[in-house]
């Protein structure tokens, strides 16, 4: 059985970093996009960066651009720098075994993790 595990997250101050990794447990197959999305309480779930296997191509919710960066080796990582109040959210490891294109779109991802809370302090 295939699984995303997350881990990485916690409680920082507005400015601080945090580095959430995403590891594959159990494949017997490669993963080709994999992604990070977020759900804030109250709120959708909502994408936070991709990358692709072939090339690493990445993508970004504009939200996080130049704060956070996506990357892989056989762990998929967040970086995610200068953390904001808003960023305050469960953060989803997602993986497609089909599609490698960076995708925004939720729906091409064909496993989820569990989730990893971060919450950032004001």
């Amino acid at each position: 059985q295939t699984q995303l595990v997350e881990s990485g997250g916690g409680l920082v101050q507005a400015g601080d970093s945090l580095r959430l990794s995403c590891a594959v447990v159990g494949r017997t197959f490669n993963m080709y996009s994999m992604a990070w999305f977020r759900q804030a309480p109250g709120k959708e779930r909502e994408f936070v960066a991709s990358i692709t296997y072939k090339n690493s191509n990445t993508r970004y919710a504009d939200s996080v651009k130049g704060r956070f960066t996506i990357s892989r080796e056989n762990t998929v990582y967040l970086q995610m720098n200068s953390l904001k109040p808003e960023d305050t959210a469960v953060y989803y490891c997602a993986a497609s075994r089909e599609i490698d294109v960076a995708t925004n779109d939720e729906d091409f991802y064909d496993y989820w993790g569990q989730g990893t809370q971060v919450t950032v302090a004001s």
